[in-house]
């Protein structure tokens, strides 16, 4: 078993990530419990909604119910990027060239470095968005499909439609994909004509017994890594279809037991999956050898975060039940 440093907190914690090899916990209280040398607490929001790893920074995004979106830097340090009064910020997105995505009802703000907003509106609530990993995009999911936004001009959005409550959305890293998780017990996918960034084919992932509640995609985006059973589903999307007419991989099955959280390696391909129970499994897909991290702790693992160098897994639990994992010690 590799060394666990414990970390207790009061509450539901939403998330963790690294900043450089210093995990920040968000918890849904508002707070920040930033691990260096011991827990300093950040006060940043009243009541947290969500938090997310800056990808072109070394920060963190986060917003709130006090309709404020915020950047923590490394140090600790908070500052106000956007504040919507009265509003709820569910949604937060990190793009190329500075660019910050919120969304709050049926709109999806975009906050360019200049300062200026562009807002999408939609006719249904906003579940989810994402940047497009090439080009000024953004993807907003919503009742019965995603609207693909260009930010820099004014061509028109392109709707990829599909009956159903789309909740959350992720592009793979090399941008040929588009995947959203269903409130029904699924996953959607669209294959993107590359040219026009229009959907090209659509995929369905299917047989859940639970909800989709998290993915990751492998360093490389060969994989794509869902919470939503008794293991984590692993979809490949190694070929210009990706999975279609492929079956997934099962990694880290155990019997009635959800996989709640899934988090790729960030340079091999190994899956961490945390469980509802608290367990923590490192999987290598090669072979599907499993490694105990965690043995199951008070609550189910709600988020995961690997340090750059993969030496270290940080994990949030819904019970405050947190802690890092030293995999060098495994």
């Amino acid at each position: 078993m590799p060394t666990v440093a414990p970390l207790d907190l009061d509450g539901h914690v939403l998330a963790v990530e690294f900043l450089g090899d210093v995990p920040f916990f968000a918890n849904a209280d508002g707070t920040f419990h930033r691990l260096d040398g011991g827990d300093k607490v950040i006060e940043a929001h009243q009541g947290m909604l969500t938090a997310i790893r800056d990808p072109y920074s070394e920060s963190l995004i986060s917003g709130g119910e006090d309709g404020k979106v915020l950047r923590i830097a490394a140090d600790g340090s908070v500052s106000e990027i956007a504040s919507a009064p009265r509003k709820w910020i569910s949604q937060v997105a990190a793009g190329p060239q500075g660019a910050i995505a919120y969304s709050y009802g049926k709109s999806t703000l975009v906050r360019l470095t200049d300062g200026t907003t562009k807002e999408f509106p939609e006719e249904r609530t906003v579940e989810g968005i994402a940047f497009a990993p090439k080009g000024l995009r953004i993807a907003a999911a919503r009742y019965n499909g995603v609207t693909l936004h260009w930010v820099g001009t004014s061509a028109k959005p392109v709707d990829l439609e599909w009956k159903g409550a789309h909740t959350g959305v992720t592009f793979s890293p090399d941008g040929n994909f588009l995947v959203t998780s269903m409130q029904e017990n699924a996953l959607h996918g669209w294959k993107l004509d590359v040219k026009s960034g229009t959907e090209a084919r659509h995929m369905r992932m299917t047989g859940y017994p639970a909800k989709v509640k998290s993915l990751s995609w492998s360093a490389k985006g060969k994989w794509l890594a869902s919470s939503g059973a008794p293991a984590a589903i692993v979809w490949p999307f190694q070929g210009k279809d990706g999975p279609m007419g492929k079956a997934p991989l099962e990694l880290g099955t155990r019997a009635n037991i959800m996989a709640t959280a899934v988090k790729f390696h960030p340079v091999e391909d190994i899956l961490a999956i945390g469980f509802i129970d608290g367990m923590i499994l490192a999987v290598r897909l090669a072979d599907s050898k499993e490694a105990l991290l965690r043995r199951p702790g008070k609550g189910a693992i709600t988020g995961m975060s690997w340090s750059k160098d993969g030496k270290l897994l940080a994990f949030a639990s819904e019970t405050g039940d947190c802690g890092v994992v030293d995999i060098a010690t495994a």
